[in-house]
C-alpha cells in the first residue's frame, strides 16, 4: 500500500515554470502549499537515469533531502514513433542550454522529413519522495500525432505540435482545463491521487 501523503507542504521538484504552475493547480483542490525547487534555491540535479521514473526519482529524493520537506517531481517528454521514441527522455536536452523549445520542435520536424509515421506520444513520470527517502512513482501517457507548423500559445514545451488522438487542435490550442483533464500528467495525477491523498 502506497504512503499516504498527510503533509501540508510539498516542494515541486523543478525550476520548470509551466511545469510548477500546471502541478500546483492539480494540487491546489487538496489545500497543500506548494514552492518550487527553483524558488527555494536548490540545485539541479543531474539527470542520468535511463528512464522518466529513474530521472523523477532523482529529482525528488534530491529535492526532498536539501529541504526537508516531501517533494514531487515530474519528468516527461515527447515521444515521436517515427523517431524510434527520440527526444523522449532527453526531450529538454534537444532545446539547447537556453531550452528554447522551438529549437526542439524544428529539430523534430527536420529529422521527420516526409516520414508519414507522424503517431507520438507524451510520458509523464511521477515521484513523490519523503526526507526520509522514502518514494512512491507512477507513470501516465497520452497518445496523438505531430503537426507542423507550430500551432497555439496557450501550452508549454512542445504542446504546440501534439495533436492528441480524436482531436484537431494542439495542446497548445486546448483550454488549459481541457488539457488537464486528458494529459500525460493528468493521467499520472490521477494514480498518484488515489494512492496517496485519497482516503476513504
Amino acid at each position: 500500500m502506497a504512503r499516504h501523503f498527510a503533509d501540508k507542504k510539498l516542494v515541486i521538484a523543478s525550476h520548470n515554470q509551466g511545469k510548477v504552475r500546471e502541478i500546483g493547480e492539480l494540487l491546489s483542490p487538496f489545500g497543500v502549499e506548494t514552492i518550487s525547487a527553483g524558488d527555494l534555491g536548490l540545485p539541479e540535479p543531474v539527470e542520468d537515469g535511463l528512464t522518466f521514473i529513474a530521472n523523477a526519482e532523482i529529482k525528488a529524493l534530491a529535492a526532498a533531502t536539501a529541504s526537508g520537506l516531501p517533494a514531487l517531481s515530474d519528468d516527461s517528454g515527447l515521444e515521436v514513433h517515427g523517431l524510434n521514441g527520440d527526444p523522449g527522455i532527453y526531450s529538454a536536452r534537444w532545446c539547447g542550454p537556453e531550452k528554447d523549445f522551438s529549437v526542439g520542435m524544428r529539430m523534430i520536424d527536420q529529422k521527420l522529413g516526409n516520414n508519414p509515421n507522424r503517431a507520438a506520444n507524451f510520458t509523464c513520470a511521477l515521484t513523490l519522495a519523503w526526507p526520509d527517502g522514502h518514494m512512491e512513482s507512477f507513470e501516465g501517457k497520452v497518445f496523438g500525432s505531430v503537426t507542423w507548423p507550430m500551432r497555439g500559445d496557450k501550452g508549454f514545451g512542445y504542446d504546440p505540435i501534439f495533436v492528441p488522438d480524436g482531436f484537431d487542435v494542439t495542446f497548445a490550442e486546448m483550454e488549459p482545463a481541457q488539457k488537464h483533464a486528458m494529459s500525460h500528467r493528468a493521467d499520472a495525477f490521477r494514480q498518484l491521487i488515489d494512492a496517496c491523498f485519497n482516503r476513504n
